[in-house]
């Protein structure tokens, strides 16, 4: 795997090499469908979850499952690990620096009013790549803006998209937005061979509505419900990906 970074980033010690697992996994900028789960407790499938859902085509599985603790998530993490090496895939951490430290997590995600990008980056050292969330216009400046500077932001998501409960309380920003960060990031990134740095939609996407967010710019989704809630999660990730292709220009 090989991401590229904006010229101002490339100097940089933890450059994209540092996140690329013993087995070699998909890269962020051919990463398209990015997946949210919790810990299944009611379910009770963890593993095979996310193996079914990596076989189907996911490129990066994220943990975020507030009501588990540390030694319960670190548990799981190795879990995902298994399977993501297995597949030749990523996986992530989302929030928590530490545990990302400790479980030797590739990725790692923070929110708008989680760790700063820069405190993540030392606590990290330089060996996951690290997203963040957007839900505004100049918070997808802010983005591009980071990615392009010292701290060298790897990839970043746009939403939510729609209102969805995984995100109580957050207002849906609608498919403006993904508009809005496809004509900024496609600015920024002329001239380099890799387009810039890779952005995802997020929030409510499922296979009724995939084909507008494509149509508003975005090329990258993160679902949740779309496939945690499927029957069979790894037809479910593959039917999302021949979506995402159908609704290609």
């Amino acid at each position: 795997m090989n991401v590229s970074h904006p010229p101002a980033a490339a100097a940089r010690p933890s450059g994209s090499d540092a996140f690329i697992n013993a087995e070699g996994s998909a890269g962020l900028h051919d990463a398209r469908l990015y997946l949210c789960t919790d810990a299944r407790r009611s379910q009770g499938d963890f593993e095979q979850f996310v193996d079914a859902a990596f076989a189907g085509g996911v490129d990066i599985i994220q943990l975020r499952d507030k009501s588990i603790e540390a030694a319960e998530e670190l548990e799981l993490l190795a879990v995902l690990k298994e399977a993501a090496v297995r597949h030749g895939r990523l996986w992530a951490v989302n929030d928590r620096a530490d545990i990302a430290v400790l479980s030797g997590a590739p990725v790692f995600h923070i929110g708008q009013k989680d760790l700063p990008l820069q405190a993540a980056r030392t606590l990290l050292n330089g060996n996951a790549a690290i997203g963040l969330s957007s839900h505004s216009p100049g918070q997808v400046d802010a983005a591009l803006a980071a990615a392009a500077g010292p701290a060298a932001l790897d990839y970043f998501c746009v939403g939510p998209l729609w209102a969805t409960p995984t995100k109580p309380g957050r207002a849906a920003v609608g498919l403006d937005l993904v508009t809005y960060a496809a004509a900024a990031s496609a600015a920024q990134g002329q001239g380099q061979s890799d387009g810039g740095v890779p952005w995802f939609a997020i929030g409510g996407i499922d296979h009724g509505n995939v084909e507008q967010v494509v149509e508003a710019g975005a090329s990258r989704i993160v679902v949740v419900r779309a496939i945690t809630e499927a029957d069979d999660p790894s037809a479910a990730a593959a039917s999302l990906l021949d979506a995402l292709d159908a609704a290609r220009p």
